[in-house]
């Protein structure tokens, strides 16, 4: 069993709190919130440092001609936890918002604190971009 095995774990009970999840082949954790898709993933950076990352779609072809970069930049949605990114898809602007951060140790409350403050941080910003 590796390490992230048990943080896996204590996410996907964390969540079943909040969520119906899904267990994907590869061991992700998926999800969604208010119109949010998201993923979660263990990865290993480095020998002993497994780390949890959450990758939450916020909105999808959004139209060109509105500057969402710009909305995006600009502080829209305002959340302290998780990094946006804005990419030009083929029918509109792409919006995500990823989060990685040490789990390992974390009971299964505070990993849902945790989680449930990176989505609400993706829920905010399809509010404002959506909304």
């Amino acid at each position: 069993m590796s390490e992230l095995d048990p943080m896996i774990a204590v996410a996907r009970k964390a969540l079943e709190n909040y969520h119906d999840v899904t267990v994907d082949r590869d061991g992700a954790l998926t999800f969604a919130h208010g119109g949010v898709v998201c993923a979660v993933q263990g990865i290993e950076l480095e020998e002993g440092l497994p780390v949890l990352n959450i990758t939450c779609v916020v909105a999808w072809d959004l139209p060109f001609e509105r500057d969402i970069p710009t909305v995006v930049a600009m502080g829209a949605g305002e959340g302290l936890f998780g990094t946006p990114r804005v990419i030009r898809g083929e029918h509109g602007w792409d919006v995500t918002l990823r989060y990685a951060f040490p789990a390992s140790g974390l009971d299964e409350k505070a990993m849902g604190t945790l989680l449930m403050l990176v989505v609400s941080s993706a829920s905010s910003l399809r509010a404002e971009l959506v909304g």
